[in-house]
């Protein structure tokens, strides 16, 4: 294998899994190693919600997502939400539709289809996912939650030329599947702002893909049951020393798939979301305890995506 560990390393990978687990050395702009996200913030009535959970169990949030995407929210709503998020601070970054879920095609909901299910079948496709973001863009949009390679590259370009803002941060969904420094390396080249790594990956997994890349990696300390249901909260201290900078991630256990959200089940969104931030709260007496030097951002930080309106 030595010729193989001599190759990589010459392209400036790492040779083997960080079974050392070293400390990284990398942080935010602000020189913070951590921050929290709050995932499936469907509506403004959720992240409202999440806010007054937030200060209920005094957990600081610096990025709540949502998944239902831009295509089903009015005007309004976006609207709404992104007050909410300036007000207080925090990242949203909207997913984009449509995508294969929502298309008339079954493959997406088979066993073997499952890896394309948020990518986009075809240029139209592609095309009205483009459309979505630029629509975002326009009222005020500054975060966006993208699962495909191909959209990733143009959402790039179109950075590049001025046709999307060029302070867009674009978070890789953990739908992707990169499980990988090489191939997660290569995400960053194509444009990512964050990559949400596979939520199984061990410490020294994790740590040789910190190895090899510099944008902050988002971690499901908690993970839903449909990306295996994992809670990693004793893990947390040392996610944040190998992994930084990481967005520690908090899903939810025996949840229900709010994707595509409404009206129709928006208490279970809530209920769920004020659930997510009482899991954070946990989860940071944890970090504290193990790890108090931990630093982790002010709310509002400079390089948050915090809407603009």
């Amino acid at each position: 294998m030595e010729e193989t560990y001599k190759f990589l390393a010459g392209l400036g990978f790492p040779t083997r899994d960080a079974h050392d687990l070293p400390d990284s050395t990398k942080r935010f702009p602000d020189g913070a190693q951590v921050r929290i996200e709050i995932p499936s913030v469907e509506g403004p009535n959720v992240l409202a919600a999440v806010i007054e959970a937030s200060k209920e169990y005094e957990v600081p949030i610096h990025r709540v997502s949502q998944g239902s995407g831009i295509m089903l929210c009015t005007d309004a709503e976006i609207r709404e939400m992104f007050a909410l998020a300036a007000g207080h601070g925090i990242e949203v970054s909207l997913f984009v539709g449509p995508r294969t879920t929502w298309d008339i095609t079954s493959a997406s909901h088979t066993p073997s289809g499952k890896g394309q299910a948020l990518r986009h079948e075809g240029m139209d496709q592609l095309v009205y996912a483009l459309e979505d973001i630029k629509r975002g863009c326009r009222l005020g949009l500054r975060g966006v939650l993208v699962a495909d390679e191909g959209l990733l590259l143009i959402v790039n370009e179109m950075k590049k030329a001025g046709q999307l803002p060029a302070n867009l941060v674009v978070k890789v969904s953990v739908s992707m599947g990169a499980a990988n420094p090489v191939s997660i390396r290569h995400i960053e080249e194509m444009g990512a702002g964050t990559y949400n790594v596979p939520s199984s990956l061990t410490l020294a997994r994790l740590g040789a893909i910190r190895q090899a890349v510099n944008i902050p990696l988002d971690l499901y300390v908690e993970s839903p049951d449909e990306f295996g249901g994992a809670i990693r909260f004793y893990e947390i201290p040392e996610i944040v020393r190998v992994v930084s900078p990481v967005y520690v991630k908090f899903g939810l256990r025996n949840a229900a798939n709010v994707y595509p959200s409404g009206a129709h089940i928006e208490q279970m969104a809530v209920a769920q979301c004020r659930e997510k931030v009482r899991r954070a709260a946990l989860g940071l007496e944890i970090l504290r305890r193990y790890y108090p030097e931990a630093i982790m951002s002010e709310t509002g930080a400079s390089d948050l995506a915090v809407p603009q309106i």
